[in-house]
């Protein structure tokens, strides 16, 4: 299986900790978020994976490099300038595409700031069972901004916090306001369907596609770990978590 790992950001919000090197690198109880990431990947059977850099790009290959890519074939994305997340996975496309031989084996896209103990084998089950062209994972919790779900888990909208307002997509009633976790499975068909250019984020795309009936469908994750590690307050909470063995 493949997958990839968006780290391409500035990573602000971690600052001073991303001052002198990428947010991938940034270390918690230890490890590098981005040795976090691929291992779970490794442990959910991916084998290829592409990251995409941008902040501080050669200290990411210089990292990989020394450790021999973890075991695994790893490719890197440069972005000249941010992407976001769809432009950075459709410049990343070749590689779901090549020697695909026309398979729609899905793939894994996961930001490499957060960490959980979602069951990337179960979503990857489930993905594929309901034959969705994108499967999130959400959770029941606070958040700045939501997504919302119908009654079968297919996306029908989104919501900020801050102002209450439903951007509704589909009329269907009644919507379950969930929180995106950062970690989809994705068929290689909606790579082919991504008409927006440039910087943009792939939310955008899904909203699009689920407008015209297409599968974007929630994994409900609400049974597992999940934290962001986009501040230093959160990085120590999760390190706390690790020596507690709340988090192993």
């Amino acid at each position: 299986m493949k997958a990839m790992i968006l780290a391409a950001g500035l990573g602000t919000r971690l600052r001073p900790l991303t001052d002198n090197r990428p947010k991938a690198l940034v270390e918690v109880a230890g490890r590098t978020m981005l040795e976090i990431t691929l291992s779970r990947l490794r442990a959910s059977d991916v084998r290829d994976v592409i990251i995409n850099v941008h902040h501080f790009a050669d200290m990411i290959v210089d990292y990989l490099e020394a450790n021999d890519n973890f075991g695994m074939h790893i490719e890197i994305s440069r972005e000249e300038d941010l992407l976001d997340t769809g432009g950075g996975l459709k410049k990343a496309a070749y590689f779901f595409l090549e020697n695909s031989a026309g398979s729609d084996s899905p793939f894994i896209l996961h930001n490499v700031d957060v960490i959980s103990t979602i069951d990337l084998r179960r979503m990857v089950k489930f993905h594929a069972e309901n034959r969705a062209l994108a499967t999130l994972a959400v959770q029941d919790r606070a958040t700045s901004r939501y997504l919302l779900f119908d009654e079968h888990l297919q996306l029908c909208g989104r919501r900020s916090a801050q102002d209450q307002e439903n951007q509704s997509i589909r009329t269907r009633q009644p919507a379950k306001a969930l929180a995106f976790s950062g970690i989809h499975v994705i068929s290689p068909r909606l790579l082919g369907m991504m008409t927006e250019e440039g910087a943009f984020s792939i939310i955008a795309s899904y909203l699009r596609l689920a407008a015209r009936g297409e599968k974007i469908l929630a994994f409900r994750a609400d049974e597992y770990y999940w934290r962001d590690l986009g501040t230093p307050d959160n990085v120590q909470r999760v390190a706390e978590d690790i020596r507690q063995k709340v988090l192993q």
